[in-house]
């Protein structure tokens, strides 16, 4: 199963383009971090895919509370350490660098 039907069965979204969006979010997130200081490739690397599909979750289910700081409601409590992507999926990412020639 790739990630946009996983999306699409953990959301219940039946709008395909809304998922493929956040799918993309989330590559630009995973290759800005990897490859900071260079061109990105076309494609996730392999390792990097089921983190892929877990920050398209995370941002798809931040819609409408992308800028939320703190929320608090009948017992529900709500803060987002970042409006954009977790700090803790990043982490998970190990930046490549190289050699200036």
């Amino acid at each position: 199963m790739n990630a946009l039907d996983r999306l699409a069965l953990q959301t219940g979204e039946e709008n395909m383009a809304i998922l493929e969006d956040a799918l993309e979010t989330a590559k630009s997130a995973i290759m800005s971090r990897r490859f900071p200081y260079g061109d990105w490739p076309d494609e996730v690397e392999g390792r990097y895919t089921d983190l892929q599909y877990r920050i398209a979750l995370d941002l798809y289910n931040k819609r409408g509370a992308e800028g939320q700081l703190s929320h608090g409601e009948n017992g529900i409590s709500r803060n987002y350490e970042s409006s954009w992507v977790s700090n803790q999926l990043l982490s998970e990412i190990v930046p490549l660098c190289g050699v200036a020639k």
